[in-house]
């Protein structure tokens, strides 16, 4: 992918004569990544010729703002404008709840990790779901993209806590990406530092309604409480 994208061509294709099949009146696509999916301008170029010409939807949302305004916008172009607005209020009340139960004794400071190799840290809304839980992630700033960094810079962040929450991937194959990591500075950090394994894939990589369950897995890592979702990569004590 990384090749793809250094060169200037698609990672991911559209199949045009697909698309001319189906004969959509709704396309839902997003602009927030281009490794992810679909090229944005691709698809709207492809919507320009059909005819009828269907509405496309872009999603691009950055922080939670975003992730709620994208669901409106997608209730909007289906014409289920409330049942989206009772959706969106539905996960604010239940991230208000998260907010108010009890918390760790103090703010553990949490490194969100999304890539092993090279690393990224998680930007976009992960930030706003770590505070949430009752943390500070100190990694990351909510709204920002994600960042490339190196692991011997990550010690000098003092974290409480790791969070691998690989992008797009679930636990087990999480699992396998950490046994290849053969980073010594990674592995000196993870031997010290409590480090917990999120799916990803379901709770923090799409902007959608889950991002409020990764949530309150995230907490429950900073609480040393497993849920269905998160597991403890190794027993280094608790968050």
């Amino acid at each position: 992918m990384r090749s793809l994208s250094q060169s200037g061509r698609p990672v991911i294709a559209v199949d045009a004569a697909e698309i001319r099949r189906l004969a959509p009146d709704v396309i839902i696509t997003q602009s927030l990544c281009d490794v992810c999916a679909v090229s944005d301008g691709e698809v709207h170029r492809l919507a320009s010729v059909l005819d009828p010409a269907p509405h496309v939807v872009s999603l691009g949302a950055r922080d939670l703002r975003g992730i709620w305004e994208d669901i409106r916008q997608v209730g909007r172009a289906l014409d289920l404008s409330e049942r989206a607005e009772e959706l969106v209020l539905g996960l604010q009340r239940r991230l208000e709840e998260l907010r108010s139960l009890p918390r760790p004794q103090f703010k553990p400071r949490v490194l969100c990790i999304e890539w092993l190799d090279p690393l990224y840290l998680a930007g976009h809304w992960v930030p706003e779901l770590v505070a949430a839980a009752g943390g500070a992630d100190v990694g990351g700033k909510a709204g920002s993209h994600s960042v490339q960094r190196r692991w011997d810079e990550m010690a000098a962040l003092k974290p409480d806590c790791l969070v691998v929450m690989l992008c797009g991937f679930g636990i087990e194959r999480a699992r396998a990406e950490l046994e290849r990591l053969e980073d010594p500075a990674a592995l000196a950090l993870m031997q010290t530092v409590p480090t917990w394994i999120l799916d990803g894939n379901a709770y923090t990589s799409r902007p959608g309604p889950r991002v409020v369950d990764g949530a309150a897995r995230i907490r429950s890592a900073l609480l040393g409480e497993p849920l269905p979702g998160i597991d403890r990569w190794e027993a280094a004590g608790v968050c």
